[in-house]
């Protein structure tokens, strides 16, 4: 048994869901439903007036008209037994012994009939009622005319206050954005909270608490990188030290235990320092020239590690090449130490990619990212190696992404920006 698909529902354009655009339906839709409301009020009661005013002068001529009427009187040119044109509602009306009145068309001009019993037939007097027809259209005319002027006029008002208000919630977005970029010295510093005598509004109430809790985040980062460098610094000392006594220790497995555990503590701590020096963002880039794919054979060549390096196509980029060296290494490093080989490092244009064939990177960092000591389970290392090598790739300009390959394994792909070379101006000729 096969299914159907439901038809997806198409997508409303994204300015749609903006509160500007939301605003101005609101204003335009409770704009219009007020000026119908006061225009049909308006409309109604200069009509009922009007009609009602037409109806007494006619009815008034149809009194006089009937006095003449029973006197034997000559009729008036506007009155008449049973006259043509006389709307027949209103003459059955009349012949049943009621008087009525009743608008209706005579020589295709808005008449005013009254009509009243004459002897078993309709005794009827018309006034012309143009005017007064002309009058109601003309009013509304007006009552249109002055509601779409008011429409346009509420609609351009609320659209500049809506305005001004998004605008500053777009300020504090982009804020809050390069918070979390990175730039912890990024504020709104929206003038209704900078001064105490002015009264806040909801959005210089948010503005303030993001720029109290960007300042307050900014305090304890900065207490934190400073008590890694701290930390790192001191480590140094009694690290050097006790690197020294190691050596002095006879030969033997306690020895090679005591150094091998001197060397990672080291190794731990220039991490440490490192991490430190990206975070506080004091270091300097020093940028070069390079061919990529030599550099990526030369950082597998250090490793001493069993790697397969791939030279798709070669390019030459512009970067710090310590740093990328660093990069690659650690990537390299990680891939060995928590994935399964083989390892490939594909060299593809300014594009690098180191791969393996474990299990893969863990959920939490494909979704955030590397973070310092945090790794799965049950494997070795402190987390910095990938902190350090995205901090890296980030200094010297280039996008480090992690992801997992379809057919299983890690992959970490590692975009450079590109060299290009100065095309030469040519020269004019002399004399030119």
């Amino acid at each position: 048994m096969t299914t159907r698909r439901r038809p997806r529902r198409p997508r409303p354009p994204a300015w749609t869901a903006t509160l500007t655009w939301k605003a101005a339906v609101f204003i335009t839709v409770m704009c219009c439903a007020l000026a119908a409301l006061l225009g049909t009020l308006v409309h109604v009661s200069v009509s009922r007036r009007t009609v009602d005013t037409a109806r007494e002068k006619a009815l008034g001529l149809l009194e006089e008209v009937t006095v003449a009427y029973e006197a034997g009187e000559p009729l008036p040119p506007f009155a008449g037994v049973d006259p043509p044109g006389l709307p027949a509602s209103l003459r059955d009306l009349a012949t049943r012994g009621r008087r009525g009145t009743l608008v209706a068309a005579f020589e295709d001009r808005p008449t005013m009939w009254a009509a009243g019993p004459a002897d078993g037939r309709a005794l009827a007097v018309r006034v012309d009622y143009s005017l007064s027809a002309s009058t109601i259209r003309g009013l509304d005319q007006a009552i249109v005319g002055s509601s779409v002027l008011a429409i346009g006029a509420t609609l351009l008002v609320g659209s500049v206050a809506v305005t001004r208000v998004t605008r500053r919630l777009h300020l504090t977005a982009q804020v809050a954005r390069r918070i979390s970029a990175g730039d912890l010295d990024a504020r709104v510093n929206d003038p209704r909270t900078r001064d105490p005598s002015r009264p806040e509004d909801e959005v210089a109430t948010v503005s303030g608490a993001l720029d109290t809790m960007a300042s307050s985040l900014q305090r304890k980062l900065l207490s934190e990188q400073r008590f890694t460098a701290d930390v790192a610094h001191e480590l140094r000392t009694p690290l050097t030290g006790l690197s020294a006594a190691a050596e002095l220790l006879p030969a033997g497995r306690p020895a090679e235990l005591v150094r091998d555990r001197v060397k990672a503590m080291r190794a731990l701590t220039e991490d440490l320092l490192e991490i430190s020096r990206l975070d506080a963002r004091t270091e300097r880039v020093d940028l070069d020239v390079h061919a990529l794919g030599p550099l990526a054979e030369r950082v597998v060549r250090a490793s001493g590690t069993d790697t397969e390096v791939r030279v798709v196509r070669d390019a030459r980029v512009e970067t710090d090449r310590r740093r990328l060296e660093r990069v690659l290494g650690n990537l390299v490093t990680n891939a060995h130490r928590h994935g399964r080989p083989p390892v490939v490092v594909r060299v593809d244009g300014p594009v690098v990619t180191v791969r393996d064939h474990g299990p893969g990177y863990p959920p939490y960092l494909l979704e955030h990212g590397p973070q310092r000591f945090r790794t799965d389970s049950g494997s070795k290392g402190h987390g910095l190696g990938l902190t350090i090598a995205a901090g890296q790739a980030a200094a010297i300009g280039a996008e480090l992404v992690f992801s997992n390959a379809d057919d299983g394994g890690a992959e970490a792909r590692l975009t450079l920006p590109e060299y290009a070379a100065p095309v030469d101006t040519p020269q004019p000729p002399d004399g030119s």
